[in-house]
């Protein structure tokens, strides 16, 4: 009997059975990390950047696409959390998670994300279309790639958890066959690599000179490397941002004001506030810095507002 298997089996039995049906239930749901939903939002952006959000038919699309991404990530969460119970039970915080203190089997959790690991890309071929069931397939087959090794490999692991965002802002576009155009993958696929390097620079600050690092790759970044990676994914999303705010595409704007190029300014803003947290070594999850800082918060909503002034030609 290995060391792990002789762990899976000490998992106590009364913390399981004590908490019933409804106890699994709610363990599960708190493994598939509902606070992380609000990332699977991006699958409006393509629609959105097309201004092409508000038709009957759009609106049925991404909310089965923000469904199925949903159960795909959740699918990766849960598998993740049983392969890693034992190395969790060990940890202070991670020991904790349902799957780790037994609240959910770890067999359980295996059964519930496989079978939503499958049956998400097979409800997309009916429901959606082939290229979204692709596309899931290919995230799912990725993340589980990542939770098994690429986690531990440098540069790969900060390249794997941006391009999990880019799938997310892509899908929508594929669902509703919309052209997704270069400025667009630049401008999302960078500025989810800044919110990525922001996230773990700030895990680097935090844990410098502490024993029993949350990431053991972080051990071996420099904080100066994920300086400079945050730094270079700003300014190129900028960059790319900027190139399209300024390209008219040959049809003239007949809006009352230059929302597109206004809006710049909101979106640099926006990247300026979001790097004094970065700078700072705050920058957690990025949905928890935009919800609590009253100031990014407006930013964004003034830059959504230009956004759609400018999509709509107002």
């Amino acid at each position: 009997m290995t060391e792990r298997t002789a762990l899976l089996e000490r998992t106590p039995a009364a913390a399981v059975s004590a908490t019933g049906l409804t106890g699994v239930i709610r363990g599960l749901l708190k493994t598939a990390r509902p606070r992380q939903w609000v990332k699977n939002l991006l699958v409006v952006a393509a629609p959105a950047a097309a201004g092409q959000l508000f038709s009957r038919h759009a609106l049925t699309q991404l909310t089965l696409v923000f469904a199925l991404f949903t159960a795909c990530a959740s699918a990766v969460y849960l598998i993740n959390d049983a392969r890693d119970a034992v190395a969790d039970r060990a940890h202070p915080v991670k020991r904790h998670r349902p799957v780790a203190a037994g609240q959910v089997p770890v067999a359980v959790a295996y059964a519930v994300g496989g079978a939503l690991a499958l049956l998400a890309p097979s409800a997309a071929v009916w429901l959606c279309s082939p290229a979204v069931a692709a596309l899931l397939t290919a995230y799912i087959g990725m993340q589980l790639a990542y939770c098994v090794s690429l986690k531990h490999v440098l540069v790969v692991d900060l390249v794997v958890v941006t391009t999990g965002f880019l799938m997310r802002a892509m899908i929508g576009g594929l669902a509703l066959g919309i052209p997704l155009s270069r400025w667009f993958l630049i401008t999302t696929g960078f500025g989810a690599l800044f919110m990525v390097s922001a996230k773990r620079y700030s895990e680097a600050v935090q844990m410098a000179g502490k024993a029993g690092a949350t990431r053991a790759l972080l051990t071996e970044y420099t904080t100066g490397y994920l300086r400079f990676v945050w730094q270079l994914a700003a300014g190129v999303s900028v960059l790319g941002y900027c190139l399209w705010a300024l390209e008219e595409g040959g049809v003239p704007s007949a809006g009352l004001l230059p929302w597109r190029q206004l809006s710049m300014v909101a979106f640099i803003l926006a990247i300026l506030r979001y790097a004094v947290f970065a700078d700072r070594g705050t920058a957690g999850e990025p949905e928890d810095v935009v919800l609590r800082d009253r100031a990014l918060a407006l930013i964004g909503l003034v830059w959504l507002a230009m956004y759609g002034l400018a999509v709509a030609n107002w």
